[in-house]
C-alpha cells in the first residue's frame, strides 16, 4: 500500500468505482489497494448516481504531458513518448522468450504481420535462448 493510498483512506477517500454487482457482493473491496489505479487522478470525483466520492485514473493526456516534461529535463534528444514504453516492453517480452502467438494476443494485434515487425528489432542472439531443460539446470545451480 502506498503512502498516498493510506492518506486517502485516513481522509475518508481511497475508494474506486466497482461495477454494481461487485460492490454489492464485496462492499469494502473498493478500498483495497489491489483495485487502486496505478496512475490515480489528483482530484476526487463524485458519482452522480450514489453521491459517493471516488478516486479515478488520470487522463491519458496527463500522463503524456508528464512523460514529455520528464524527457525535456534530460539530455535525451530522440523522440520519446508513452508509446516508447510500450515498444520497449514488447521487445523485452520477445527477448525473454514469450511465444509470438501469446505476444500477439497480449498486445492486441489482430494480424501476426504486425507482431512480426517486433522480431526484426530484437537484439537477442537466437543461440542464447534457453530450452526448458536448460532453464531447469540453471535454476538448480
Amino acid at each position: 500500500m502506498t503512502l498516498i493510498h493510506k492518506q486517502d483512506l485516513s481522509d475518508g477517500f481511497g475508494k474506486v468505482y466497482l461495477p454494481y454487482a461487485l460492490q454489492r457482493k464485496y462492499p469494502n473491496e473498493n478500498r483495497e489497494f489491489g483495485w487502486q489505479y496505478i496512475f490515480p487522478s489528483l482530484k476526487h470525483s463524485v458519482d452522480t448516481h450514489s453521491g459517493n466520492i471516488y478516486q479515478h485514473h488520470i487522463l491519458a493526456s496527463g500522463l503524456q504531458k508528464a512523460v514529455k516534461r520528464a524527457v525535456e529535463r534530460t539530455d535525451i534528444t530522440k523522440r520519446v513518448g508513452c508509446h516508447t514504453f510500450r515498444h520497449n516492453y514488447d521487445i523485452h517480452l520477445l527477448e525473454n522468450g514469450v511465444n509470438i502467438r501469446v505476444f500477439q494476443k497480449l498486445m492486441g494485434h489482430s494480424n501476426v504481420k504486425t507482431t512480426e515487425i517486433y522480431t526484426h528489432v530484437m537484439e537477442k542472439n537466437i543461440d542464447a535462448v534457453l530450452s526448458p531443460p536448460d532453464v531447469l539446470i540453471r535454476l538448480k545451480k
